[in-house]
């Protein structure tokens, strides 16, 4: 197992850039408010990123075997991609613009505060690491 390339580590990384891809967007559909015809966009990925991680949907875990003891779950988040989806079954307004402003502020808040704790995660797996290597003295 190479440091920084775990499981968790993966995982972390996937996550990431699912939530960037998602701010990117959400920036796209705001800064396009007041462009007609303009058709918002979301992006997904916690679905596929849940079942390569080995959490099933309703939020508990799967058995799978341990090889070896150490491995993690069989399938592997760096394969994860997140999908970038334009609503076009909604229109809001007359211009056929279907952005909702409000909705877009919450998704981009909730984006962050995710982003924000998995950055801080990742700060705090990395301190653990950097004291072990420096056996405990700073």
């Amino acid at each position: 197992m190479e440091l920084g390339n775990t499981p968790t580590d993966r995982l972390f990384r996937t996550a990431l850039d699912g939530l960037s891809a998602r701010q990117r967007v959400i920036s796209d559909n705001v800064a396009n408010v007041d462009t007609p015809d303009f058709k918002a966009s979301k992006v997904t990925f916690e679905g596929a990123l849940k079942r390569a991680s080995g959490q099933l949907a309703d939020g508990g875990l799967k058995m799978f075997k341990v090889k070896n003891a150490v491995d993690g779950p069989d399938g592997d988040s760096a394969n994860v991609t997140p999908q970038t989806v334009t609503l076009t079954d909604t229109t809001r307004r007359n211009d056929g613009n279907n952005v909702d402003i409000d909705e877009e502020m919450l998704d981009l808040t909730n984006t962050n505060i995710a982003y924000n704790a998995l950055i801080q995660s990742t700060s705090t797996r990395l301190a653990g690491l950097r004291y072990v290597i420096n056996e405990g003295r700073r």
